[in-house]
């Protein structure tokens, strides 16, 4: 959690960089820890969810005196992720009026309760955060092609889970509007990149793999995906859904209403075209690892 807890600071910064987007400074924890979670009508796309939702996790500024009760995930008393602290359901605090917004995107396999170690660090310290399960592509339910391969559909859950955040009556009238930003993790990274104004480039990745196909964002070693890309690419010969929504991969999915993003590792860089990222005129922070095998900071 020590090296967790540091990229709430380049977060900070590049929220504070939005002008008026910032709340307090990054420091020691200002509020309690709410949680609380919502279920919206799903996208309905290609990537097949059976549950025909989206779930959301929410974190918030909570009242003091809630019971917090430890974040984790696995086998009582031997959990595999321990994030934290929250108090499910709690009351959000009566002041100040409004918190800046964060929408969370996660990685490859993942899903939104393992963003809480960054989204509950962030609600401690005044800002309202909602973290969506991705259709397809996460740890609670069946993966799909569409899911694995189509990461711009994701950046639609994100505008939605917007939608959802504004429209519910605890957190709608709770959210400062004009101080909106996204943040993301490996696939997730990719996906905020999407919000800010990126574009995917099919082709753009097929090119980089053929000169780079040791890299692991390549042989699919990173999510045990081997061959993904190219399983997507014969599907589309045979299944005419499948090939149309591929043809929307190159579409805008700028989110106006994001004034900020952080992106932690975004995996999928090399599939966004250079143009489209020189186009992004809101504020970006990129953290990577030196050492990233799934992709090479230097791509």
């Amino acid at each position: 959690m020590k090296n967790a807890r540091r990229f709430l600071v380049p977060l900070a910064a590049a929220v504070c960089a939005a002008g008026s987007l910032a709340a307090a400074p990054a420091r020691a924890a200002d509020y309690s820890v709410g949680q609380a979670q919502i279920s919206i009508a799903g996208p309905g796309d290609v990537r097949g969810d059976q549950s025909r939702l989206l779930h959301v996790i929410v974190w918030y500024p909570g009242a003091a005196n809630a019971p917090m009760e430890p974040m984790v995930q696995g086998p009582p008393g031997t959990p595999f992720f321990a994030e934290g602290v929250s108090a499910p359901d709690a009351a959000i605090v009566a002041s100040p009026r409004t918190f800046p917004l964060i929408v969370v995107s996660h990685g490859t396999g993942s899903d939104a309760a393992q963003m809480g170690w960054l989204a509950a660090g962030l609600a401690a310290r005044g800002y309202i955060v909602a973290a969506v399960m991705h259709p397809g592509d996460n740890a609670l339910a069946p993966k799909t092609l569409a899911g694995l391969t189509m990461g711009w559909l994701r950046a639609g859950d994100l505008s939605r889970t917007i939608d959802a955040v504004l429209a519910d009556a605890r957190f709608g009238p709770r959210v400062d509007r004009e101080r909106i930003g996204a943040a993301g993790y490996s696939h997730g990274g990719y996906t905020v990149l999407e919000l800010a104004g990126a574009r995917t480039d099919l082709t753009a990745l097929a090119s980089y793999c053929a000169k780079r196909p040791s890299v692991q964002v390549c042989t699919g070693e990173a999510s045990g995906q081997g061959g993904i890309r190219q399983a997507a690419a014969a599907f589309a010969q045979t299944d005419a859904a499948f090939a149309e929504a591929r043809t929307h991969a190159g579409d805008s999915y700028r989110d106006p209403r994001v004034k900020a993003v952080f992106s932690l590792a975004p995996a999928l860089g090399p599939e966004l075209t250079a143009q489209s990222l020189r186009a992004i005129t809101i504020p970006v922070e990129i953290v990577a690892g030196l050492a990233d095998p799934v992709l090479p900071v230097e791509d």
